[in-house]
């Protein structure tokens, strides 16, 4: 049974507001955790609908290498790694550094 796009948002919302502070996550891993490991571009999708929502942390994702691919679907292109930043995430030329350290994974953690 295919589930209604919104239903799809709503449980990438559910997912990206677990990240913890100081940490990221990838577009693949919240699908996955979906159980769509194929959806990651709709993972996007939703994260670009979730502006309009104050609650929703969609600056703590990024792509698989830790890149901010993201980053112009906010208000300003440096909003992204403004927050990041305040987070105390460092980032280079628009990358993470330390993602394998900081990349949150629920089903990884202990």
């Amino acid at each position: 049974m295919i589930k209604p796009k919104n239903d799809f948002f709503d449980r990438v919302y559910q997912i990206v507001r677990l990240i913890p502070r100081g940490r990221v996550t990838t577009y693949g891993t919240i699908a996955r955790i979906l159980g769509s490991p194929q959806s990651a571009r709709m993972v996007g999708w939703a994260l670009n609908s979730s502006h309009k929502f104050s609650d929703i942390p969609a600056h703590r994702v990024v792509n698989r290498h830790g890149l901010l691919t993201g980053k112009h679907h906010f208000e300003d292109p440096n909003q992204m790694q403004r927050l990041l930043q305040a987070e105390g995430i460092k980032i280079k030329n628009d990358q993470i550094q330390d993602f394998d350290t900081l990349l949150w994974d629920p089903a990884l953690e202990e």
